[in-house]
C-alpha cells in the first residue's frame, strides 16, 4: 500500500468502534470505544466523529469497514443485522458532512480480509478468504488478487445460510452460547479454561459448527488460505478439537493438504483494511455490473 498522506481506518462493529491513524500502512494511532448504549446512527456518528478528531493529524480520507450489506459506490449501509435501527443509512454523506473528509465505506469482513491481504498471511496469495467470528459470523473474499463483493457487497455473508432450522451464524459465532445454550461465552471460555468439562464440550460443539461453515467455504472457492479472525476465533485452542475432528469429513481430503486454515496474527487488520480501501490506495475492487 503505497500512501503519502494518512488515512483515518475505521472498525465499526455491532459492540464497539476502533479508530485508527495509518500512515505509510503503519497504524500510529488507535482509539477504541463501546458503541453508545442506544446505537442509534446520530449517536454513533458523534462518538465516531470524536474518536476521529482524537487520532487525526491530516487526514484527507476515512475509510469505514461496516459489519452488513452495503453500497459501496453510494455509501449507503443496509439492514445491519447486530445494530437494530441501522435499516437504511448514507453513512458516506453523513460522515463526509461531520469531518469534510472524502469517504470509502465496504462490508467489514472485506476489509479483513484486504487487510491479511495487504499486511498479514494473505501477502503473496491470489485466492483467500478471510472471516470474522465475532458477534456474527461472515467472510470476505479475494479472487485474483481482488476484493470480490457481489452486486450488492453481499458475497460472503455465509453466516445467513440457513442450518439446522435456523442460519449458520447462530451456530458460529458468540451467538451459539448466548442465544443457543443461554450464558455468555466469556462465561463458558472461563469455565473452559478452568477445565470444567460442560463448557470444554459445548467448545468442542462449537468447533464442528465452525468446521461445518468452513466446509461450504472449502466447496465453493477452493482457495489458496482461509484466515479467521474476530473475537472468538482467538478461543481456537478450545474448539480447535472439535473443528479438525468434523473437518475430516470433507468430501475431497487432498484438498486439504493444498489449503492453509489459520487465525489471524495480524493486529488491528480490520482497521489497517478499511484504510486500504481510500482511493490513494489503488486497491481493486472486483464488482459485478449493476
Amino acid at each position: 500500500m503505497t500512501q503519502h498522506a494518512p488515512i483515518i481506518g475505521i472498525d465499526l462493529g455491532a459492540t464497539n468502534i476502533r479508530v485508527g491513524l495509518v500512515e505509510d500502512g503503519r497504524l500510529n494511532a488507535l482509539e477504541r470505544r463501546e458503541l453508545p448504549e442506544d446505537k442509534s446512527v446520530m449517536s454513533v456518528l458523534n462518538v465516531m466523529t470524536e474518536m476521529i478528531e482524537s487520532v487525526d493529524n491530516g487526514a484527507e480520507e476515512i475509510g469505514i469497514g461496516v459489519p452488513s450489506v452495503v453500497d459501496s459506490d453510494e455509501g449507503i449501509v443496509y439492514d445491519v443485522q447486530n445494530i437494530p435501527g441501522w435499516e437504511k443509512v448514507h453513512l458516506k454523506d453523513l460522515l463526509e458532512e461531520k469531518t469534510g473528509k472524502n469517504v470509502s465505506l465496504n462490508n467489514d469482513a472485506n476489509c479483513f480480509a484486504l487487510g491479511e491481504y495487504m499486511f498479514g498471511h494473505g501477502r503473496g496469495k491470489q485466492n483467500m478468504i478471510g472471516v470474522i467470528i465475532g458477534t456474527g459470523f461472515a467472510g470476505g473474499i479475494i479472487l485474483d488478487g481482488k476484493i470480490y463483493e457481489g452486486r450488492n457487497c453481499g458475497a460472503g455473508e455465509f453466516g445467513m445460510i440457513p442450518y439446522k432450522q435456523s442460519i449458520l451464524e447462530h451456530y458460529c459465532s458468540g451467538q451459539f452460547f448466548s442465544r443457543l445454550v443461554g450464558v455468555r461465552g466469556e462465561e463458558v471460555y472461563q469455565r473452559a479454561v478452568n477445565n470444567d468439562p460442560a463448557s470444554k464440550k459445548l467448545f468442542f460443539e462449537f468447533g464442528g459448527h465452525v468446521a461445518e461453515a468452513i466446509k461450504i467455504v472449502l466447496y465453493t472457492f477452493d482457495p489458496e488460505l482461509i484466515i479467521m479472525g474476530g473475537s472468538v476465533s482467538s478461543t481456537f485452542p478450545l474448539f480447535r478439537e472439535g473443528f479438525e475432528s468434523e473437518l475430516k469429513s470433507f468430501g475431497y481430503p487432498n484438498s486439504l493438504k493444498n489449503v492453509e486454515i489459520m487465525v489471524s496474527k495480524t493486529e488491528h487488520v480490520a482497521v489497517l483494511g478499511a484504510a486500504a480501501l481510500c482511493a490513494s490506495s489503488n486497491v481493486n475492487v472486483n464488482k459485478t455490473e449493476k
